[in-house]
């Protein structure tokens, strides 16, 4: 049998554009002599569709553009993945579903069982799992049909009583096909390629396993679909962050050939036990650029702004949207204070002349002068404080914004994810944005990106990466005037963050009592900021956001 994986990327929503790719590359296969081409889940309305499942507009015109597709499967068969109708009427409205449809007609329809409600996942809010399983008999060969998490309920992750690939196993497959949209962080793609390898050697059968591949908003798809043999050899890996399509001859005996000429099979990567700022960087480079042009792309936007304060956030932003978007399409202005330094100006300058971007200058001194006579009867002789520091940041965020709004440009968020656990921001000012792109990145983390920006030629100045932080709105001000060191900080961070350690168990590690105690009464108090935020591209196994849902107003750990 040859088989097509179709790794494609996909607009939520955008149902008639779906399905003509959807079509096109059906086209493809069958100019290959394809028997069999499969697609990724809910391909034909995008993942995460979310509340548009709940109009029933948007579910006939799901229905009606698998009849469409339908028409095109003569002398072939296809796996698509859509959203079906529980006719029922007990529980769910819906199905996750995928549909195999041969010969003008749907043949089988096979639903999800393993419902996600944790993390960013929330199907439980829309799709019933699944009360049937039944294998596919094609071309001679028996097929088991899953669907992304019907695969991760295995070994020491047993999250749901049913494991449809348990029962399906007593039918005897001969092979395995999961649609998934599994979205990336940069530890999942190892943890991924591990579940289907379990998967093979449990249930002694070759995998197809297809992923859904770009950007939806927060969530980052990498593709980087998988096949790998009954033994859970790697096979082949499709590219990531990119559309692929890879062709596949499985023979009698589940042998399984390249057909071809492209294959790609890097491997695994070890996971590391603590936060390391370096890993995997190149992937979360990917993921950024993916992520902003999708973002620009998909809403019908082809312009960004971006504040440049000289400062390593700001460089990385402007330097990864330059990249994603074109040097054309990036703006960004400098807007020096009474507090900014000769060599912030100098170094904002430096970055846009190397990466041949436009940039106008602003100084914000008369503005911010005016805005402390104007509330001098409130402020009265009160000292300076945070308050004075904030307008000069505000000043910036309206200026960005009033840009931004007259010439259609997206104003991109420079905040990373040090300063957004810590509070270190200005609601309004520096923390405004379409779309934060540094939000699920910690501060080493941007440094790294920055060296790996910089590994072929310098793009972001050596003054810029090597300087001492600082967001420059009092005299001689320094990160560190108000934030531990972040060797530490993004250490103790990412264990209460993304490991949910408790603070006991953080000090057990060997960290400070004290310093673990204020970063966390930091981290707990600014949570008012954070559900403010702009969305966040994700890249960790723990975002801000859909992610994480904490309660503004709670007593916290402690």
């Amino acid at each position: 049998m040859k088989i097509i994986i179709a790794q494609q990327n996909y607009h939520i929503g955008n149902i008639a554009g779906n399905t003509a790719k959807i079509i096109d590359a059906i086209r493809s296969a069958k100019a290959e002599k394809a028997d069999l081409v499969i697609f990724s889940e809910l391909s034909l309305c995008g993942y995460p569709p979310k509340d548009l499942l709940y109009f029933d507009e948007f579910i006939e015109k799901c229905n009606t553009a698998i009849h469409s597709i339908q028409n095109e499967t003569e002398n072939i068969a296809v796996l698509i993945g859509a959203p079906q109708q529980n006719i029922d009427k007990q529980g769910k409205k819906l199905f996750n579903a995928a549909y195999f449809l041969e010969n003008r007609s749907i043949k089988h329809i096979i639903q999800k069982t393993c419902i996600p409600t944790y993390d960013v996942f929330d199907e439980d809010r829309y799709f019933e799992p699944a009360k049937t399983w039944n294998i596919i008999e094609y071309k001679g060969k028996k097929i088991a049909v899953t669907i992304c998490e019907d695969i991760w309920n295995i070994n020491d992750t047993l999250l749901y009583p049913i494991s449809p690939m348990d029962i399906l196993s007593t039918q005897h497959p001969e092979m395995m096909i999961n649609l998934s949209a599994s979205p990336f962080d940069y530890l999942h793609d190892e943890h991924r390629l591990s579940i289907v390898k379990a998967n093979a050697l449990q249930y002694n059968i070759p995998i197809f396993y297809c992923n859904t591949v770009g950007s939806q908003t927060d969530l980052v798809f990498d593709g980087a679909s998988i096949v790998v043999d009954h033994k859970g050899n790697l096979i082949s890996r499709l590219k990531s962050f990119k559309e692929d399509a890879q062709c596949f001859n499985i023979d009698k005996n589940g042998k399984i050939e390249y057909a071809s000429e492209s294959i790609h099979t890097l491997e695994q990567n070890i996971i590391p036990q603590t936060f390391d700022p370096t890993f995997n960087i190149s992937q979360i480079y990917e993921a950024l650029i993916l992520g902003i042009k999708d973002y620009f792309d998909k809403m019908g936007f082809n312009k960004a702004i971006i504040g440049n304060s000289g400062g390593i956030d700001s460089a990385v932003t402007i330097a990864l949207a330059t990249a994603a978007l074109g040097k054309e399409n990036v703006l960004t202005v400098l807007m020096p204070s009474a507090y900014s330094s000769s060599h912030s100006v100098t170094d904002a300058v430096e970055l846009c002349k190397i990466l041949q971007i436009e940039y106008h200058v602003i100084p914000i001194e008369k503005i911010n002068d005016a805005m402390l006579h104007e509330l001098k009867p409130v402020f009265k002789e009160m000292p300076f404080n945070v308050a004075e520091e904030n307008i000069q940041s505000r000043i910036r965020g309206n200026i960005l914004m009033a840009i931004a709004n007259k010439l259609n440009y997206i104003l991109l968020n420079t905040s990373n994810k040090s300063e957004l656990a810590t509070g270190y921001g200005t609601l309004y000012g520096d923390m405004a944005g379409g779309i934060s792109v540094l939000g699920d990145c910690y501060k080493l983390q941007v440094y790294e990106l920055a060296k790996f920006i910089n590994k072929e030629k310098n793009v972001i100045p050596e003054n810029i990466i090597s300087k001492e932080p600082s967001a420059e709105l009092r005299p001689n001000q320094k990160d560190s005037d108000s934030l531990p060191d972040y060797f530490i900080l993004d250490k103790i961070l990412y264990l209460f963050i993304e490991q949910t350690y408790s603070p006991d168990a953080i000090k057990k590690i060997g960290f400070d009592s004290t310093l673990v105690d204020k970063i966390l009464r930091m981290v707990n108090s600014n949570e008012y900021k954070r559900n403010q935020f702009c969305p966040i591209i994700r890249i960790s196994p723990k975002s801000f956001g859909s992610g994480r849902r904490l309660p503004i107003v709670a007593k916290h750990l402690s």
